[in-house]
């Protein structure tokens, strides 16, 4: 057989998708399986963005279109960002995109091969997966319990170099549901203007929040010089299957990676778009309704799993993440969750698929499980730690 590339046999993927097709094989053979294993909101996309959509479709909308989005959405994008950031970016400065494959374009965009981008460690793989097949290094940030998983600003300046081009940062975290403070947001920010640097904030889950406040690096430069904002539609209004993000950034930055879209997708469908822009004025209910059901759902989780003999839990901010760590006694995580999955039918993700700091970790994702399906398997967490301890 033919060989493949070189950068093929650098692609890593997301290894949750693995699991999951795991977890439905199982299923599928009749084994009743709780998932923790995938961010997919239980709540179903708000009516009027249905609707907005179902009328595109009905008057024709399903055409090529403008591959940087279209203006009805830009300009939906633009106010939503005065009203919720302060600040209203050009049309020129957002590009319509899923958000993963906007954190590909904007790290493809910014460094060279052999160029330094620093992440959190840990942090969503798609980050390491892109480093990784472009040959971009990779500084990782230790995230540690007790600053909350929270990248600290100190340990960011400690890790840049000559050869940093760009620093990533994620508030609401994930795996770990950590938020950044105010102060520490402001450090970062001050830290890539000083250092000359690009500052990449993944912000998609930027308003589920239990205590704190989201606060935005963008408040320095407006996104006009060196801070590039992402944000997806996916989790804040329960709209995964989408496909719908955006980027607001510098216009160079933005043409250069509206060219890599409109080469790899030309564009995304402008029905989706059109019904993504009613999304934008949804009701703060429907953001506080999902809020206040995820918090119910993190408490219920943690507060059992500290509970439980050898797993200590770090209660968190926002997102729809846990991130606790598990006793040495119970030996390789990896096998831990796979003997899990098959002994008690609980899905959960081993903390090293989000990088070295997860060696100890897993993760679980509250964000289509039932309160009666975490009691459940609080219950069988708890068997299994009986039984193998």
């Amino acid at each position: 057989m033919t060989s493949l590339s070189n950068l093929s046999q650098l692609l890593e993927g997301q290894a949750m998708f693995k699991l999951l097709a795991s977890a439905k094989k199982l299923e599928a053979s009749g084994k009743k399986i709780i998932h923790f294993e995938i961010g997919d909101p239980s709540f179903s996309s708000p009516k009027k963005v249905i609707d907005a959509a179902k009328k595109a479709l009905d008057n024709g909308k399903t055409h090529y279109t403008d591959s940087f989005g279209v203006v009805e959405f830009r300009k939906a994008i633009s106010q939503y960002t005065k009203y919720h950031w302060g600040f209203k970016p050009k049309l020129s400065q957002i590009l319509v995109s899923p958000a993963n494959s906007l954190i590909d374009f904007s790290l493809r965009c910014i460094a060279n091969p052999g160029d330094e981008v620093i992440f959190p460690d840990p942090c969503f793989p798609t980050y390491s997966s892109v480093a990784k097949y472009t040959g971009i290094k990779p500084v990782y940030v230790p995230l540690k319990p007790e600053n909350e998983y929270r990248m600290q600003p100190l340990d960011i300046d400690n890790a840049i170099s000559s050869k940093t081009k760009a620093i990533v940062i994620n508030s609401p975290h994930n795996p770990t549901g950590a938020v950044l403070k105010k102060k520490e947001v402001i450090q970062i920010a001050e830290l890539a203007r000083d250092k000359g640097i690009y500052l990449i904030s993944d912000e998609v889950y930027s308003r589920m929040l239990f205590h704190s406040k989201h606060y935005s690096p963008s408040f320095l430069d407006e996104c006009k010089e060196r801070t590039i904002v992402i944000n997806s539609m996916s989790k804040i209004f329960a709209m995964s299957g989408w496909r719908m993000g955006y980027a607001i950034g510098p216009e160079k930055l933005i043409e250069k990676m509206g060219l890599l879209s409109q080469t790899i997708l030309s564009c995304t469908s402008e029905f989706s778009q059109l019904g993504a822009a009613e999304a934008l004025s949804t009701s703060q209910d429907f953001i506080d309704k999902m809020n206040a059901e995820y918090k119910e759902r993190m408490y219920l989780l943690v507060n059992g799993l500290n509970k439980i003999s050898g797993i200590t839990c770090v209660k968190p901010d926002g997102a729809f993440y846990i991130f606790p760590q598990i006793d040495q006694k119970f030996g390789d995580i990896k096998k831990y969750c796979e003997n899990l999955l098959l002994e008690e039918g609980v899905c959960i993700v081993p903390g090293e698929f989000f990088g070295s700091q997860g060696k100890r970790s897993v993760r679980f994702s509250y964000s289509a499980t039932t309160k009666d399906e975490i009691i459940l398997s609080l219950e069988k967490i708890n068997n299994f730690h009986e039984r193998h301890i």
